[in-house]
């Protein structure tokens, strides 16, 4: 591998480590203490509605590295499929990450907005909840999926 490639994958590497922290931690720390303000304040300061309006706006920030991540593994994963280097797992992994991060940023996060928009009402709604509900699943498929990513390229990064 050149030095150039094999100084990029390092990077791609690390990249791939801090999107998936940031994704891990933003559901099994951020979205716990957002929704549990109770526990900390001993009352409710916050309704259910406006620690969603608090998470929302940590998930939109959140969409910028995501969307940044669809970006740079297209990129990399292109460019390795076009100097010769064929993995289907790979491919898959690099296929899933791209289209759950483009889901996650251009469908889930304007939708949740715009019926957040509407009021909390809105926000009680069953399309509301299949909408929130899907949106876990599809960040949950993109954390795999990019782990797997991460797995694949460390172990032909070692070899």
């Amino acid at each position: 591998m050149p030095t150039i490639f094999r100084n990029l994958t390092i990077v791609y590497i690390i990249f791939l480590t801090s999107v998936l922290g940031a994704t891990l931690y933003a559901g099994i720390v951020v979205a716990p203490v957002t929704f549990n303000t109770d526990m900390i304040f001993g009352s409710n300061i916050l309704s259910q509605y406006q620690e969603g309006m608090i998470m929302t706006e940590n998930f939109v920030r959140l969409s910028y590295v995501v969307t940044l991540s669809a970006i740079v593994v297209f990129l990399y994963e292109s460019y390795k499929y076009k100097m010769g280097e064929r993995d289907i797992f790979a491919m898959v992994a690099a296929f899933l990450t791209i289209f759950t991060a483009v889901m996650f940023s251009y469908y889930y996060i304007p939708d949740i907005l715009v019926m957040q928009q509407l009021g909390e009402e809105a926000t009680k709604t069953q399309a509301f909840i299949n909408m929130h509900k899907g949106s876990e699943i599809n960040f949950k498929i993109y954390a795999f999926s990019l782990l797997a990513l991460l797995v694949k390229n460390l172990n032909r990064a070692l070899k």
